[in-house]
């Protein structure tokens, strides 16, 4: 063999060496071949079994449609080394001396001498070639199948670890949170970033109807009609297309809610409705322990993670501090506090994290408030304070302390440190008004500091 065949084999090994995705795998293979004969591209596709279609693994996986010589091709190929200018081919048993022009050239990815791909090769116009180039590209067909084959591997492996990951993430929500107002936007984006390529949505049953609780809004109709269709027998509800999927949240035999994914490209495999129905089971066991959970605490008067009065409690002091408040004649404010880009934090650095950023935000608010004064944890990111005895200019003076504090302390994340703020509404009470009329007017101030920058303290002076 010339040494330019060996340095070509060389380089090649070289390549189907490294740790890349399929993409860069694909343009690394087409800039070595490019060296010894003009190559315009050079795609690899495999086979989804599920679908019956084949993937542009270079692509992002992507569905290959209108593609009738890419299929024809790959059908074409099974007994076949080649198929070469729209032409199966198969080598002799020696090399000759026969030369010839190319365009197109489709080589086979085989696993157990069964055939699973193909890659293919595009030349420039007319290109010349002999047998001995044609014994080389079976060589490289040899061994991009067993680069491709560890590839699928490992992202099965991948994705088994994550789908475990997920699992186990789910199940651990219940030891910190409760509130399902705030675990089941966590469940929706541990599903999200595990299933990404279908959007999920997350419905709960309230007064006998699916309610929407994350995302915010879905506005695809065949949605609303899949779930009509859902009973404490099915596992599952797929559309005609097989786009769509509604897997219910169950409890003692009763649909409490729904997890749906939805695609407008891809349709559901095999695996994904697989890996669905066993985060929805677990979803629903983590949801139904909170549910239990938060039975038992619905008559204690802490929040669990911050030590802060929790939202029951809260309601309670509000109404003790109004009555009072009317009855004495002295002043009231009310104060709404959100940490600022708190999914962020999420997203990040975890739901662990998140909890310490939590726990920090209510260390700091009990240290700069007065014994008199009332924090609580309002729900998930969000703070409520009274403050009895208290005009809105005094009030503002504690919430810019309050707020100065929070940004210049660091919290301790990943053997790092991290700086939050908050941002903040405050409301004084009018004795004409309700309690809820009062902290409606400071969640509208907080809602101003948020739109208006974040990190600052907004007054609302409506009473």
């Amino acid at each position: 063999m010339e040494n330019k065949e060996l340095h070509f084999l060389s380089e090649v090994s070289d390549v189907l060496a490294k740790k890349v995705d399929t993409a860069r795998l694909a343009e690394n293979l087409k800039e070595t071949l490019n060296k010894y004969v003009p190559i315009k591209n050079l795609s690899i596709y495999v086979f989804d079994t599920t679908t019956g279609t084949l993937r542009d693994c270079k692509n992002n996986w992507q569905v290959m449609e209108d593609t009738p010589e890419i299929y024809d091709a790959y059908k074409n190929i099974n007994s076949r080394d080649f198929v070469i200018n729209s032409k199966a081919y198969k080598l002799p048993p020696v090399i000759g001396e026969i030369t010839f022009k190319i365009n197109s050239l489709f080589m086979p990815v085989v696993k157990d001498e069964k055939v699973f791909g193909i890659t293919e090769l595009v030349f420039e116009n007319d290109t010349q070639i002999n047998m001995e180039f044609l014994f080389l590209m079976k060589i490289l067909a040899g061994q991009i199948s067993l680069k491709l084959q560890n590839i699928v591997l490992d992202e099965q492996s991948r994705i088994n670890v994550e789908f475990h990951d997920s699992m186990k993430n789910i199940a651990k929500i219940i030891e910190t949170q409760y509130e399902l107002n705030y675990i089941v936007p966590l469940i929706g984006e541990m599903l999200d970033r595990f299933i990404s390529d279908h959007l999920i949505y997350v419905f709960l049953k309230q007064n006998n109807e699916f309610s929407l609780v994350w995302p915010k809004a879905c506005k695809d109709e065949r949605i609303y009609e899949i779930l009509k269709q859902l009973s404490p027998e099915t596992p599952y509800v797929l559309t005609n297309d097989n786009k769509i999927g509604a897997f219910p949240l169950t409890s003692e035999g009763e649909i409490i809610g729904c997890i749906v994914a939805r695609s407008t490209l891809d349709t559901l495999s095999t695996r994904d409705i697989s890996y669905l129905e066993q985060l929805t089971r677990q979803s629903a066991i983590t949801i139904n322990r909170a549910n239990a959970y938060a039975k038992i605490l619905q008559y204690a008067t802490l929040d669990a993670l911050t030590g802060l009065n929790n939202r029951r409690q809260f309601e309670v002091r509000l109404k003790q501090e109004i009555a009072t408040t009317k009855r004495q004649k002295n002043p009231l404010c009310a104060m709404m506090i959100d940490i600022d880009f708190f999914k962020k934090v999420n997203d990040t650095y975890g739901h662990a994290s998140g909890d310490t950023v939590l726990r920090t935000v209510a260390s700091i608010i009990k240290e700069h408030l007065r014994e008199s004064d009332i924090p609580s944890r309002y729900g998930g990111e969000e703070f409520a304070v009274l403050l009895p005895y208290t005009h809105i200019d005094e009030a503002q003076i504690v919430g810019e302390r309050l707020r100065k504090a929070v940004e210049n302390t660091p919290v301790p994340i990943d053997k790092k440190n991290i700086n939050v703020t908050i941002s903040m509404g405050l409301a004084e009470f009018n004795p004409e008004e309700t309690g809820e009329n009062l902290f409606e007017r400071a969640d509208k101030a907080l809602y101003e500091a948020k739109e208006s920058g974040r990190n600052r303290v907004c007054i609302d002076k409506n009473a």
